[in-house]
This record gives structure tokens, C-alpha cells and sequence, in this order.
């Protein structure tokens, strides 16, 4: 069975040191809290793992589908809780895409694709609380579906 393996040194005050794959991650609370923030708090690094794996397996199908766009931002936003322990209840992200408009269909079936098939930590959080997506395409949006979970949540 393949895993992953991380390993976390207590450095002192708030901070934190971990091992990734031969990188090291600082993790610190800001000073209100005992830290000295020489990084950031963990929480937000669940939002970064789902913009990196999502990120990363657009631009690998679009490579593959030999589709080119010139930019990609990513954008994910974490609703919090408001009661302990405080936790992310709801994901949001916002692709932002620039090139040619003949690949802005490629641009969001890549999306899609990661979205529903490929992204393993979309998919797990997905398990645990909504996850939802809009894509924009030179500015212009292309698809949203926000919305309609929303209002799905409210029935």
C-alpha cells in the first residue's frame, strides 16, 4: 500500500517544522496567540493542498489534450465554523484562466475532469463538506456551480 509520511518538530513558542518529501514547511501562530508568525497557521495548508492537486492535474491535461493556455490562478476559499472546533465547513474555488478562446472548452473540461475524477483531495474533502467551482476565462465567466448548491442546501 502506498502512503505518505511527514514528520513535525516542535521548534519552540507556536512554531512548528515539518519534513515534506526533503522540504521544510513552517507552521507558526501569530503573536496574539504565542507565536512569532514566521508562518503560516496549518489550517490554510488544506486549502493549499486543493488548489496545488487540482492545479496540477489541469495543466496535466491540458499538456496531454495539447491545449495551451498562458495563465492559471486559483483561487479557494475555506468557510469556517463559528463553534469549537473550529473547521472548514465549505470550499470554494474560483479557476481563473487567460488564452487563446479556442481552448477555453479544454480549459474547463480539464477542470471538470480534476474536479470529478482525478483530484484525490477534492474528492476526499468532498467526503466531508461541500466543494464547489466557478471558472473564468479571460475574465469572462464560463461556469459556476455555487449557485445552484446553495440553493440546493436550503431545501
Amino acid at each position: 500500500m502506498a502512503q505518505h509520511e511527514i514528520e513535525t518538530q516542535w521548534m519552540g513558542k507556536m512554531q512548528f517544522n515539518t519534513l515534506v518529501n526533503g522540504h521544510t514547511i513552517i507552521m507558526d501562530g501569530p503573536e496574539k496567540v504565542g507565536g512569532e508568525d514566521n508562518g503560516p497557521i496549518p489550517k490554510p495548508f488544506v486549502l493549499m493542498a486543493l488548489s496545488g492537486c487540482t492545479g496540477m492535474d489541469i495543466v496535466a491535461i491540458l499538456r496531454k489534450s495539447q491545449k495551451e493556455v498562458q495563465g492559471l490562478d486559483i483561487k479557494v476559499t475555506g468557510e469556517l465554523s463559528t463553534q469549537q472546533p473550529i473547521q472548514y465547513i465549505a470550499m470554494h474555488v474560483v479557476y481563473d484562466f487567460t488564452g487563446e478562446e479556442t481552448n477555453k472548452e479544454a480549459a474547463l473540461n480539464a477542470v471538470n475532469l480534476s474536479q470529478e475524477k482525478y483530484c484525490g483531495v477534492s474528492n476526499m474533502l468532498k467526503k466531508a463538506l461541500p466543494v464547489t467551482w466557478e471558472v473564468n476565462y479571460n475574465g469572462a465567466p464560463i461556469f459556476n456551480n455555487r449557485v445552484a448548491a446553495t440553493a440546493m442546501a436550503e431545501i
